[in-house]
């Protein structure tokens, strides 16, 4: 079955499969063509040929496994003997995220591979791991963003059976799935989606190509196709959660916005089967809108990523101020959104050169439906060299920066590592097949950074095969020290700052009224119920008001407490009274 949304076919459309060449569906009068093969089941490879012309993979493939240029095959998503029966969900407001890419999380960079590691997941104390794209995109590695099939798993990866053998582990080990999924675009290369359709249009445009059609003549189609790939991923891979890509360029001038048509129908097939499901929205508007119910005019997601509270994080604790950064930096402004959610919430933003976002209300939001992170695949790899923060500051500004998080009233996200400070780098890389935009890739990621003073030789080449090799963790840095930087301490940090959240009702209440911040010009002191956690990253130590009574429940670094806390540099307690 195919849909050709809003489009009349000149000549007869021509199936071609193992068992049965040259098969020509019918059409119906909604845009579907039919035809049925009998013999085609599992397994089967096949192609569309349009209008006399070259073979096609199907708009809808669910299995590229010679590529994106490649014929698709049939997937039979019931073979899967799934043994979460018992899986109950996991609700992704309050969850503690795990960011990874299938591709570099390994050396091998698959999914069979990846559920070697989730023992090591559960043993941090995460509950929700969170996969970059996982669709067919050109090439064996990339990050995932430039998708073209979109109902396909990478075929590097492991195709769709691995990606159900993902899950199933996962729910046996106690962990949710989130699945980052790309609708505002798609990648250039494979994507002959415009033969087949309307799927794109003129009117609007993205920072990474056309637009996909949302609103034009034959948008009715286009959103279907959308809609049905992100039920699907739900049903039939049982994944928990989805993060939506930069919503913000989902642009939709239509009665009813298609997030919020998203919305109501994830909420519709939760309740059918009985489990949560999340969407959480990438959204650059700072609009508190995004996750507020459908009924009230909101988009009805269940989180959106909060970037203001990372840039807040990294501007302190790095000392950069440059590009976003420039309005980031001081304490004041960490102890704002530490508290408020958006630096940026009606008033004027540099960068931007406007004014903008509008106010989170204490009333109206709660902490857990924004999420937060100190690192993400965003911050990491679109840097010139896509080093981390634990390549330039000092292990206890690292642990401070964890503690504010994972001790606040959002939904914290760790990226892959993080958590033992990986001294490798997450490196932006490619593998396009197409000549021609591997070296418009390649020139263009040097001429950006060439702006900002790079020579070209500093920028990794991205079609380079060790750009991504650069980037595959390194497991064996857990039983280092490198410097002052012991990674096994750090590791326990985390742990244990994630075991006492998970544990302490106060630090799980995620009103905006139960946090309070107070600030020096080196420190930050966070009250958040009972607990107060304070980082100094000055050269000198502090002395800070604390609430009578407070005994320590982690520290780092040096500290004395009664009645005020001696806080000595790069060092961070978290307190309770």
């Amino acid at each position: 079955m195919l849909h050709l949304p809003g489009l009349d076919r000149r000549e007869p459309m021509r199936l071609v499969a193992d068992p049965a060449l040259g098969q020509e569906p019918t059409p119906d009068t909604d845009g579907w063509w039919h035809v049925s093969v009998a013999e085609a089941g599992h397994g089967t490879d096949y192609a569309f040929a349009l209008d006399g012309g070259d073979l096609r993979p199907d708009p809808r493939s669910p299995w590229q496994p010679e590529g994106v240029h490649g014929p698709s095959r049939v997937f039979d998503a019931s073979l899967h003997p799934w043994s979460d029966g018992s899986w109950s969900g996991v609700d992704a407001r309050g969850a503690v995220f795990y960011e990874l890419h299938i591709g570099t999380f390994t050396p091998e960079g698959t999914l069979d591979a990846a559920i070697a590691r989730l023992g090591h997941l559960v043993e941090l104390g995460v509950q929700m791991v969170e996969l970059l794209p996982v669709a067919e995109f050109s090439g064996v590695r990339g990050w995932g963003y430039d998708g073209v099939d979109l109902y396909a798993v990478h075929h590097s990866y492991g195709g769709p059976e691995a990606l159900q053998r993902f899950v199933d582990a996962a729910h046996a080990a106690g962990l949710g799935v989130c699945l980052d999924a790309v609708y505002n675009h798609l990648g250039p290369d494979g994507n002959y989606l415009r033969e087949f359709g309307p799927y794109f249009t003129d009117a609007h445009t993205t920072p990474w190509g056309e637009a996909v059609n949302l609103d034009d003549d034959g948008s009715t189609g286009v959103r279907s196709w959308i809609l049905d790939n992100a039920t699907r991923w739900f049903r039939d891979f049982h994944i928990d959660c989805l993060r939506l890509d930069a919503v913000h360029a989902l642009v939709d001038s239509s009665p009813r916005h298609i997030l919020a048509e998203l919305s109501d129908a994830v909420d519709d097939l939760s309740a059918s089967l009985g489990r949560p499901l999340g969407l959480i929205a990438e959204s650059d508007l700072n609009d508190p809108f995004m996750v507020e119910g459908t009924a009230e005019g909101g988009r009805g997601m269940t989180g959106q990523w909060d970037d203001d509270v990372h840039h807040a994080l990294h501007a302190f604790f790095t000392g950069e101020t440059q590009g976003y950064y420039v309005d980031f930096g001081t304490a004041s402004v960490l102890a704002r959104v530490l508290k408020e959610g958006f630096r940026h919430a009606g008033d004027y933003s540099t960068f931007r050169g406007k004014h903008w976002g509008k106010p989170i209300s204490a009333d109206r939001h709660r902490g857990h439906q924004f999420v937060v992170a100190t690192q993400n695949h965003d911050q990491v790899g679109n840097r010139a060299t896509g080093d981390r923060p634990s390549s330039t500051v000092s292990s206890g500004r690292l642990a401070g920066s964890a503690a504010l998080m994972l001790t606040s009233v959002y939904t914290p996200m760790l990226f892959m590592g993080e958590e033992w400070g990986a001294l490798t780098p997450w490196q932006f890389f490619t593998a396009f097949e197409s000549p021609e935009l591997a070296d418009a890739v390649r020139k263009g990621r040097r001429a950006e950074f060439g702006s900002h003073g790079w020579a070209p030789e500093e920028v990794p080449d991205p079609q380079a095969v060790s750009t991504r090799d650069a980037s595959v963790l390194d497991w064996s840095e857990i039983d280092r020290v490198d410097g002052e930087l012991d990674h096994a301490a750090l590791l326990r940090w985390y742990r244990d700052l994630i075991a006492l959240r998970r544990s302490s009702p106060d630090l799980l209440d995620d009103s905006f009224d139960a946090v309070s911040v107070t600030h020096g010009e080196t420190w930050v002191a966070m009250r958040h119920g009972s607990f107060t956690t304070v980082v100094n990253i000055g050269p000198s130590a502090v002395t800070v008001d604390v609430p009578a009574g407070s005994v320590a429940r982690l520290t780092w670094g040096s500290f004395e407490v009664a009645d005020q806390l001696l806080l000595q540099p790069d060092s961070v307690v978290v307190l309770q009274a």
